[in-house]
C-alpha cells in the first residue's frame, strides 16, 4: 500500500523543531511528508482565513495539520482540498502522542507486578477524617494497600475503628506495628497484612489468619530469620519478606545484599521493600531514587513495596512507584533499557532542547512587522524580540528595564505583568536546562500544571 502522505503547517520561528519532530515521526509511523512554512513568525498568530489565502496544499496529500493554536473556522481551508484538515497538537511536544507514538513502548506499556503499600504514618495522632483523606489521596496516586502506621509505647485503642473506617470506604488496608494488642484488633476489623513480624510476636501471628511480613530480629545477620518462617510456615500462615533497607551511612549497601542474599535463599519466596528508609532520609528528590529502588525490585521478584510521604522532597513517592513500576516491568519483560519510556518520570531538565540560532533573533526582529513581544531562553540569555528590536540579558530584571528605555507605547500593567511572568519562566528554564516556549507551561513530567494561553493575539496575523 502506498504510504500516507501528509502536509503540515506552521510558522518561520517553529520550523526548525517541526521539521526535527516530523522527519523522526515519519520514519516511526511510515508516512511521507512536506511542510508549508508560512510568511508569520509565531504560527499560534494564524487564524484560518490567513492560512486559506497563502496555504499550498499539494494535491497527493491525505491530511493536512494545522498548528493547534489556530483560531477560526477551518471551512474556508477545507474547500481548498480534499484532504482532511486538522488541528495539531498547541505544542510540538505533544506531536508524538498526536500519532498514537507518546514513547517508544509496545501496546502493552503499563501493565506492572508490583504492588504499592502507601504508609499513613503517626494514625493514632490524626482524626479519623484526616486518615481517610489521606488514604483517598494515596490510592488516587497508585496505592494498592493502606497502611495504618501505629506508634510505639501504649496500644492504640483506636485502631479497630480506623481499619473498620479504612474498609468500609473500600480500601485494601494492612496494620504497621509489632503489638498483638494493636493487631489483633486491626485483623480482626479487616486488615490484610501485617507489618512485622519477628520472634518478639510470631507466636501470635499464627493466631492472625493473614499475611504477614517477616522481618529479622538481627538486620544485618538476618538473625532470627529463619527460625521466624519456619513456625509461621508450619502453622500454614502466608509471609512476605522484608530483609530491611538501611538508610545511606548506616549499611545501606550491606542491605541491598541482604536482598539478595533472602532471595538466593529462598528462591520462590514472596518478598517486600520498605523505601522510606532512603527516600525519606536522603537530601534528594525522590523520583530517582524510587525509580532506582523499583528497578532493583522487579529484577529480583519483590513484588511490594512499603513507601511513606512525609518529609516534602518525597510527598509524590506513591505516584512516581507507580510510574516507576511500569516503567521497569516493560524495560524487564521487553530486555529493553528504562530510557524513552516514560518521559513522566523526567521532571527537573528536558530531554531534548530546541532553540533558535544565533542569528535568527536579528533576522526575526527585521522580518515582524508587529509589536508583540517574542520571548526566548536560549545561549544563556531571555531574549526579547519584536519588530525591528532584539533585547536580550540573563536578568529579566535588567531586561525589562531596557526594554522601558525605548519608550514602547504598548507596555500597560498588565502586559508588564505578562512579560515579567514569561520572562521568569525562561529565566528558570535556563537555569534548568528546559524548553521554554512563550505561552505554554515548563514540562515538569508527571507534575506539569497546565496553563491558559495568556497573551498571543487572535486576528493579528499581518505579517507578510
Amino acid at each position: 500500500m502506498p504510504r500516507e502522505r501528509i502536509h503540515f503547517v506552521t510558522g518561520r520561528l517553529a520550523e526548525h523543531s517541526l521539521r526535527s519532530q516530523v522527519q523522526e515521526l515519519a520514519d516511526r509511523v511510515g508516512f511521507d511528508y512536506s511542510v508549508d512554512v508560512l510568511p508569520i513568525t509565531v504560527a499560534a498568530l494564524m487564524t484560518s482565513t490567513w492560512i486559506s489565502r497563502r496555504v499550498q496544499i499539494p494535491d497527493d496529500v491525505s491530511r493536512v495539520i494545522l498548528p493547534g493554536y489556530c483560531a477560526g473556522d477551518l471551512s474556508p481551508i477545507r474547500a481548498l482540498t480534499s484532504a482532511d484538515v486538522q488541528m495539531g497538537p498547541r505544542d510540538l511536544r505533544e506531536l508524538p502522542a498526536f500519532f498514537g507514538q507518546e514513547n517508544a513502548a509496545g501496546d502493552d506499556y503499563g501493565e506492572y507486578d508490583i504492588e504499592i503499600i502507601g504508609e499513613i504514618n503517626h494514625c493514632p495522632r490524626l482524626t479519623l477524617d484526616q486518615i481517610l483523606a489521606e488514604a483517598t489521596g494515596l490510592r488516587a496516586s497508585g496505592a494498592d494497600v493502606i497502611d495504618v502506621g501505629c506508634d510505639p509505647g501504649e496500644p492504640w485503642t483506636g485502631v479497630a475503628a480506623c481499619v473498620q473506617a479504612l474498609c468500609d470506604a473500600g480500601h485494601r488496608v494492612s496494620i504497621d506495628s509489632l503489638n498483638p494488642l494493636e493487631i489483633g484488633p486491626a485483623v480482626r476489623a479487616g486488615a490484610e497484612l501485617v507489618l512485622s513480624v519477628n520472634s518478639t510476636n510470631r507466636r501470635a501471628a499464627c493466631d492472625w489468619g493473614c499475611e504477614v511480613v517477616v522481618v529479622p530480629d538481627e538486620f544485618t545477620t538476618l538473625g532470627g530469620l529463619e527460625e521466624t518462617l519456619r513456625i509461621l510456615t508450619d502453622a500454614g500462615i502466608p509471609v512476605r519478606i522484608d530483609p530491611v533497607l538501611e538508610p545511606i551511612s548506616f549499611g545501606f549497601a550491606d542491605s541491598l545484599g541482604r536482598y539478595l542474599e533472602v532471595r538466593r535463599r529462598y528462591p520462590d519466596a514472596e518478598m517486600m521493600m520498605g523505601i522510606g528508609n532512603l527516600t525519606e532520609l536522603t537530601d534528594c528528590d525522590s523520583a530517582g531514587v524510587n525509580v532506582l529502588l523499583l528497578g532493583i525490585c522487579q529484577e529480583l521478584g519483590i513484588r511490594s513495596v512499603l513507601t511513606t510521604q512525609v518529609i516534602p522532597w518525597a510527598r509524590t513517592s506513591v505516584a512516581e512507584c507507580d510510574l516507576a513500576r511500569r516503567l521497569m516491568y516493560y524495560a524487564i519483560q521487553h530486555r529493553v533499557l528504562p530510557k524513552h519510556l516514560e518521559p513522566r518520570l523526567v521532571t527537573l531538565r528536558d530531554p531534548q532542547l530546541f532553540a533558535p540560532d544565533a542569528g535568527e533573533f536579528e533576522r526575526l526582529a527585521d522580518a515582524i512587522k508587529d509589536h508583540n513581544y517574542r520571548i526566548f531562553a536560549a545561549d544563556s540569555e531571555v531574549h526579547l524580540v519584536s519588530a525591528n528590536l532584539h533585547l536580550s540579558d540573563r536578568d529579566p530584571f535588567k531586561l525589562f528595564a531596557r526594554l522601558l528605555d525605548t519608550s514602547p507605547s504598548n507596555v500597560d500593567p498588565g502586559h508588564a505583568f505578562y512579560l515579567g511572568f514569561e520572562m521568569a519562566k525562561a529565566a528558570i528554564a535556563l537555569a534548568l536546562d528546559k524548553q521554554y516556549r512563550q505561552d505554554e507551561a515548563l514540562d515538569w513530567g508527571y507534575l506539569t500544571v497546565a496553563e491558559e494561553r495568556h497573551r498571543l493575539q487572535r486576528g493579528s496575523a499581518t505579517e507578510e
